[in-house]
């Protein structure tokens, strides 16, 4: 990429060097993202339509607008929260490990996390909500650790592969649990467990936001040295950077953000994957542009898939997790196709 392609903003003593393209590419995504989150406030089985999203937005304590307020808006916001933590997880994943192949769910921190938080929930009904991203953060946390222990490296295929068998032993390990537990309590998890967003509630967005912040403010600090570590271990040493400390940073940042969305919307597949390479297919390459645009498409991603669970099949809602699904493999073929020549 030439040097005609960046342009710098000063401000003061600040200087700021950015990519015109990819800025504006990123920027209009953004811009879409907020259309399609005032397009879903306005979208459901209710009365409420797009001037009473409007009036919520302008006076949101107006009682007349409980429809928008109290059901569409925290779990449109859920959304948003959760699809930007995954996104953001899968791009840090495939940067440290330099494999697309990378997700938080092949990697087994996702089944992990739903593995501590259905514990916690069978075994304690009653557990505060706060205690869900603790408990999932603890068990992604425990897979992240067995993987690495167990494959000795972060840059392998190996890495990936133990991950995965580490999925599918988890897997069958909470099958198991919800084939022997009560059915009563057994059908809430299994609500959950498809990625439905209908339980949220207004006081989990504190929590959920604070963990995207957390998680994504520590991609952004450790931006350049991801940057450089591309180049290979060897190359990112000689410019300085420490290795280890950012594989640890990036794998801290992504389980967080993993644990935070499963505890707080359930299992959503595919957005790890494909949010950062429909970012490299849509805005190109970069770090900055990969967590930008990872973080706008994974929220958009999980959007539109819980407003169609939702809105389609009315007054009936398929989970987002189960709409996610289909879109994934159809988005996951039409990318293959369109490299099928790089592959």
């Amino acid at each position: 990429m030439t040097a005609a392609a960046y342009r710098r903003l000063r401000l003061g003593p600040l200087s700021l060097r950015f990519h015109a393209r990819r800025t504006a590419l990123c920027t209009g995504l953004a811009l879409l993202l907020l259309a399609l989150a005032l397009a879903a406030l306005a979208t459901g089985s209710g009365d409420a339509g797009l001037a009473d999203a409007l009036a919520f937005l302008t006076r949101p304590t107006d009682t007349a607008h409980s429809i928008v307020g109290d059901l569409r808006a925290p779990r449109i916001a859920m959304a948003l929260a959760c699809g930007a933590m995954l996104g953001l997880s899968g791009a840090a994943l495939q940067t440290v490990t330099r494999n697309g192949l990378a997700d938080p769910g092949l990697l087994g921190v996702r089944e992990g996390a739903s593995l501590a938080v259905i514990a916690l929930m069978l075994c304690y009904p009653g557990a505060p909500l706060f205690l869900r991203p603790l408990a999932g953060m603890a068990g992604g946390l425990a897979v992240a650790l067995a993987a690495m222990a167990i494959a000795r490296s972060l840059s392998r295929m190996r890495f990936i592969l133990v991950g995965i068998g580490l999925s599918w032993f988890l897997s069958a390990v909470i099958a198991m649990i919800l084939v022997t537990a009560d059915i009563d309590s057994v059908q809430a998890a299994m609500i959950w467990m498809a990625g439905s967003l209908s339980g949220t509630q207004p006081e989990m967005l504190p929590l959920a936001y604070a963990c995207l912040a957390l998680g994504g403010g520590l991609l952004v600090l450790t931006m350049r040295a991801a940057e450089a570590s591309l180049l290979g271990e060897t190359a990112a040493i000689g410019l300085g950077v420490h290795v280890l400390h950012l594989r640890m940073a990036t794998i801290a940042a992504s389980v967080l953000m993993t644990a935070a969305a499963v505890s707080c919307a359930g299992s959503l597949g595919f957005v790890g994957l494909l949010a950062p390479h429909l970012t490299r297919f849509l805005v190109g390459s970069g770090q900055a542009a990969l967590i930008a645009g990872s973080a706008t498409l994974g929220a958009g991603l999980v959007l539109v898939a819980d407003t169609i669970g939702r809105t389609l099949f009315a007054p009936v809602q398929i989970p987002a997790g189960i709409v996610l699904s289909v879109l994934g493999v159809i988005l996951l073929f039409v990318l293959l196709w369109q490299r099928r020549n790089q592959i």
